[in-house]
């Protein structure tokens, strides 16, 4: 007779994720700069942070509006970010409830406004700015839905 299969054990975390996701891990020089200015220009929560030996954050976690996580840190002298290799190397988009409202805050902020709020052909309002690092993020307010067909005609114009 078989022995039967012990009940597989849930791991413990402190950030509870889908099944199946992409989290974002952004590389920051100063990760304490990083999350002061992130919480004030965009409204993130941070969630934890792991000091290095130094007693400089290396590791943190920081939270959306809608419960959404995105990493960020410094993990060592191999990974910089675009302002260190002075290009753009991706974009975060992220949907917020009004995106004029936020928009007003990060700009306040002193965020690098890289296009103003506007209409887009796809449905939704953005605007685009960049963090004291480089990075490049994208807030919009979704206003209408757009069928493929209208989207490809506006694409063409």
């Amino acid at each position: 007779m078989a022995a039967k299969a012990k009940p597989s054990v849930k791991r413990k975390s402190t950030v509870s994720q889908p099944a199946q996701g992409i989290t974002p891990y952004l590389y920051y020089a100063d990760v304490d700069a990083a999350l002061d200015w992130l919480s004030k220009a965009f409204g993130f929560k941070p969630m934890m942070k792991f000091a290095g030996p130094d007693g400089k954050t290396i590791h943190s976690a920081m939270k959306l509006a809608n419960g959404e996580v995105f990493m960020l840190g410094c993990p060592g002298p191999k990974y910089e970010n675009p302002k260190q290799l002075g290009n753009v190397t991706q974009g975060l988009y992220i949907t917020v409830d009004n995106v004029d409202k936020h928009y007003l805050r990060a700009k306040k902020a002193g965020a690098k406004i890289i296009d103003e709020p506007a209409n887009q052909f796809y449905g939704d309002r953005r605007y685009s700015a960049a963090d004291p690092e480089g990075h490049h993020w994208y807030f919009a307010q979704h206003l209408r839905d757009v069928s493929v067909k209208e989207m490809k005609r506006e694409m063409n114009k």
